[in-house]
This record gives C-alpha cells, sequence and structure tokens, in this order.
C-alpha cells in the first residue's frame, strides 16, 4: 500500500435511510450541482492527482509565492527607508540610552536557520503523521498552509522593519559615531543632544541592519511555522476534543510552542532584539498561522471539522458542513483512533454549542435517528471557527 493510498473507499450515495436534505440534493442532476460537487469532493480526498491535475489547482498559488518571494527579498535588501534622530550623550557626557550601547555578538540562531526550522520540522510531522492519514489532498494543505504562513508573514515584516525599523541594542557598538567634545551643542533638538546616522563611522551594511530592529523576522519566522504545527497537532490528535486524551499529547502539542519562544527568546540574549520586537514579531507569526489553518481546513478549533482539508473553488463546491455523505471521505482523516475517531460516525457529535450543532447528521452516519439527527436545523455550520 503506498503512501498515500487510503483503506476508505470514496463517499458513497446516502441509502433509504438518509434525510430529505439529502434527497434532495440527489434529485438536482445539473452538471453543477450538488451530486457532482459529493462524487468530486470524494475524489478530492481519497485519490492522488497526476501532477497536471495537481498544477491546475496550485499553479496561482506558486506564482504568487514566487512574487511575494522577489518582493520580500527586494525590500529585505532595500537600505531602511526612515532617518531616524537619536540621542547619544548628555551635555554632562553620560549615555543617554544605554539599552542601545550593547556589543554586536553572533546570533545564537541565524535567520536562516530559524527559517528552516519553522519549515522542515513541521513538514517532517505532516509526512510521518501520513503513516495514519494516508492523503495526499491532506499532505498538500498541510503544505500549502505551512508556505502561505510562512511567506506572507515574513513579507509582512520585512515591510514593517524597512518602514518602521528602531535602533537595535547593539547600534552604538557599530554606529560608532564621531561626535565633537563632550559638552559641545552640536546636534538638533531640545539643547541639540539629537543626531541622525550621518556622524556613524562603522560599517554601512552592519548600521543599515542596526537600524531594522522592530519586529524580530526570527520571532515571526518560529511562531508563523511552529504555531501552525501546533494547530495541526490538536486538529490530527484530537487533543481537545471529545475525549480525555493521554499526557504525552498535550506534551507533544506544547512542544512546537515552547520552541517557537526559545527562538525567540535568544535573541534578547544574544542582543539582537529588544523584548518589544520579540513579541511583535510573535503576534504576527501567530495572526498568519491561524489565518492560514483555517484557509486549508475546514475549522482550527471545532475538533469535528478540523481536521479535514478544503477543496480549491475551482471545479467543485465548497465544503458543505450539514454533509453526512461529505463526512464518509474524512472519517479517518486523523492519527488517532481513540473514543471512535477513525470509524464511521466516531466522535463527530461534538459538545453542545462548539460551533456547530447539526453539521453532520448522525442519524445518517450510523443509521437510525440518533441526537446529532434530532438536533438537526438547530444551528448552522456558518460560525466554523
Amino acid at each position: 500500500m503506498g503512501l498515500f493510498s487510503r483503506n476508505t473507499e470514496p463517499a458513497a450515495p446516502a441509502g433509504d435511510g438518509t434525510s430529505g436534505r439529502h434527497h434532495h440534493h440527489r434529485r438536482s442532476s445539473a452538471s453543477n450541482g450538488p451530486e457532482k460537487h459529493r462524487r468530486v469532493f470524494g475524489r478530492h480526498m481519497n485519490e492522488r492527482p497526476t501532477f497536471g491535475e495537481w498544477l491546475r489547482t496550485i499553479w496561482i498559488d506558486i506564482i504568487t509565492m514566487a512574487c511575494l518571494g522577489a518582493v520580500g527579498l527586494g525590500v529585505y535588501m532595500a537600505p531602511p527607508a526612515p532617518s531616524r534622530s537619536f540621542p547619544v550623550y548628555f551635555q554632562d557626557g553620560e549615555i543617554v540610552y544605554p539599552q542601545f550601547a550593547y556589543p554586536l555578538r553572533k546570533n545564537i540562531i541565524p535567520i536562516w536557520l530559524a527559517a528552516f526550522l519553522a519549515f522542515f520540522i513541521p513538514l517532517i510531522f505532516f509526512v510521518l503523521f501520513q503513516i495514519r492519514v494516508r492523503s495526499f489532498w491532506d499532505l498538500n494543505a498541510a503544505v500549502v498552509g505551512l508556505l502561505y504562513s510562512l511567506i506572507n508573514a515574513a513579507v509582512f515584516q520585512v515591510f514593517l522593519k524597512w518602514l518602521i525599523g528602531g535602533l537595535r541594542p547593539h547600534f552604538l557598538a557599530v554606529c560608532k559615531p564621531n561626535l565633537p567634545d563632550v559638552g559641545m551643542n552640536t546636534g538638533n533638538g531640545l539643547r541639540q543632544i539629537m543626531y541622525d546616522r550621518s556622524i556613524c563611522t562603522g560599517d554601512e551594511k552592519e548600521i543599515n541592519d542596526s537600524l531594522e530592529s522592530f519586529p524580530s523576522g526570527h520571532s515571526t519566522a518560529a511562531f508563523a511555522g511552529f504555531i501552525f504545527l501546533y494547530l495541526y497537532f490538536n486538529a490530527k490528535m484530537k487533543v481537545f476534543s471529545n475525549y480525555h486524551g493521554a499526557m504525552w499529547k498535550q506534551t507533544l502539542l506544547y512542544a512546537p510552542v515552547l520552541g517557537a519562544v526559545l527562538i525567540a527568546g535568544s535573541l534578547t540574549i544574544d542582543e539582537y532584539h529588544h523584548y518589544y520586537d520579540v513579541i511583535a514579531g510573535a503576534i504576527i507569526g501567530t495572526m498568519f498561522a491561524f489565518s492560514s489553518f483555517r484557509m486549508v481546513y475546514a475549522s482550527v478549533w471545532d475538533f469535528r471539522f478540523n481536521h479535514i482539508p478544503l477543496p480549491r473553488g475551482s471545479g467543485t463546491m465548497g465544503f458543505s458542513y450539514t454533509d453526512s455523505d461529505e463526512m464518509r471521505s474524512f472519517h479517518d482523516a486523523m492519527a488517532t483512533r481513540k473514543a471512535g475517531w477513525g470509524t464511521l460516525g466516531g466522535g463527530l457529535t461534538g459538545a453542545p454549542f462548539d460551533a456547530t450543532s447539526a453539521a453532520v447528521d448522525m442519524g445518517d452516519l450510523v443509521g437510525g435517528s440518533g441526537r446529532g439527527a434530532r438536533m438537526s436545523g438547530r444551528r448552522r455550520g456558518d460560525d466554523v471557527v
């Protein structure tokens, strides 16, 4: 059996026990109707596409990523846009801001390594989880979502660095300001203590870099990658779901968060960033991780759907949170098999008022008129987050 060969059959048409909602769907025989959507969507999950089929669904993203990468690289290489004023000494010779006078040190974790870890560590786990999930489209959703998060977060933060920036903790050490004798009023501003980079005599490249402290690129990359992995772990292992899981799952769940915090925290040790740079980068990375995960999976927190990869808009209708036939294509698309997960109808009723109530008609899934069937229609699936 290949890595992406699944044990399940594609979603089958519902039998006599289906609800009136599904009978209505079957009567629609138009080429773009729900019945065709159900077939395409079942195939979407259960079959590996040819390279051409995959490329047709992803080509616009590939072009977008290339364009964003080029823009981000161009902005990253550009000199800082603002011309900042800064004090060096008071008139009595005391350094105004000692927090900008730290010595220049090497990064504990270089930026290339932070980005490398933020991509390849999640990728390794995505592939390992396919031993149980066995879905090309699930792996595709995870990798593409991770790239959404990392690339968009990187471009977002380089624009902030370029247009806003800030002084790094080692700015004065690399600036090497050449000032007249202390006590002479040669600057500008109140009491002429403010200067600009024209007084710097250090290396031009180091000076440019030391003017772009805000926000932290390391922190942005780490949180964009590892928070996405955190959400993936929760969705696939059902850590926060309808049963009491083993403690090791919670430990594994928060390991990526620990990794992101350690990478970000190292920047305050090697004095490359201030704490507020690190916090801003963490917020940016987390924001893109959450939004990217929700773009490619059916939910972030609702445990009944957050393991399900969403179809691309072209060629199919959107995923239906109220169609039990579609759920049959995804019943084992998670890594756990506890509490009925991985079996038809297992673990899908959810908790009361947990995002969507009747997203799955349990009477259709397991036969009869279960609790899910009784609750059908009381709430809709448009509040899934």
